[in-house]
């Protein structure tokens, strides 16, 4: 019979080594942080696993029976969908600390999630995708990399083409970055420290040599890295996470513009930011405020309940 009390120490030795690794290792938000471990206290209290040779162990089933009794607990497709995200980030982990030369956790299909209306996404799941597509890369380097990628969308608002076509002289990234969009038109946007940091951990962990002619961001053979590996990327995060088929790297940008609109920037302002050549381009983002607002009123209003 086992004792309660080494028990009890076991989870926690487990539950914060995953806590760092989340927190120092991988630099999750402290939002995050807190749902991939009650996500992996959760499992480690249903399936009474208390080591990492055991949570590398678990099979599809003992993992489906857990998503089973979760649904049966109240949450809906999209929670489901994000905590098979969280479980399958566990498990990798847990594989790779019991030393399992192919850290590959059990492959389960996510719920079907409703495809609502075209929206931009939130803060939160703009910063859930971008960890999402870290924590599902092939190599923590390219994870690193197609993360920063994506905190330039939506930080910064650029374009996925101008993210790209940044060369290594834009390191060490300050607080305001030259772009050149559209036409080689050329625009100062403001970078936050997030975003600055991201890229810089980016840099430091990049096996390829950066030059100040050559491209910042590198793909896995040394060559210019393609949209489209991070469009592949975003895909698949976006299905883990229940996110609908809009969540499109370029969906962040308009995600930026949207979320500065309702923050109270006038459309002169934001014209410059997006680098847009007309004010007319920069007027969609307040039919898509008000869409936002529509919505939001239909669900709220009694009226609409009737």
């Amino acid at each position: 019979m086992s004792d309660p009390a080494v028990d009890l120490a076991k989870r926690a030795d487990l539950l914060a080594a995953w806590t760092a690794h989340l927190a120092q290792g991988r630099r999750r938000s402290d939002h995050t942080v807190r749902a991939y471990v009650a996500t992996a206290a959760r499992l480690i209290d249903a399936t009474q696993a208390r080591g990492w040779h055991a949570l590398a162990l678990i099979e599809a089933g003992a993992l489906r029976a857990h998503l089973a009794q979760r649904r049966a607990q109240g949450i809906g497709n999209a929670s489901a969908a994000r905590e098979l995200s969280a479980l399958r980030a566990f498990l990798t982990f847990a594989r790779s600390q019991a030393g399992d030369p192919t850290p590959a956790p059990p492959r389960l299909r996510g719920p079907r999630v409703k495809k609502g209306l075209p929206r931009p996404v939130t803060p939160d799941e703009a910063v859930n995708l971008a960890e999402t597509v870290e924590e599902d890369a092939s190599a923590p380097w390219i994870g690193t990399r197609d993360r920063a990628v994506l905190m330039l969308l939506y930080g910064a608002g650029l374009r996925i083409a101008e993210a790209l076509s940044l060369t290594g002289a834009a390191l060490p990234l300050g607080e305001t970055l030259l772009v050149t969009g559209k036409g080689g038109k050329q625009r100062m946007v403001p970078i936050l420290p997030i975003v600055a940091q991201a890229v810089g951990d980016y840099a430091k962990v990049c096996p390829w040599p950066i030059t100040r002619d050559g491209p910042l961001f590198i793909g896995a053979r040394g060559g210019p890295l393609r949209q489209g590996i991070v469009q592949m990327a975003v895909k698949r995060a976006r299905a883990a996470l229940g996110l609908p088929d809009t969540a499109t790297p370029h969906a962040l940008r308009h995600s930026f513009a949207t979320h500065l609109l309702g923050a109270g920037a006038d459309l002169r302002s934001l014209q410059e930011l997006l680098g847009h050549a007309s004010l007319s381009s920069t007027q969609i983002y307040t039919r898509v405020d008000a869409a936002v607002l529509l919505e939001a009123y239909r669900a709220a209003h009694p009226r609409e309940k009737e």
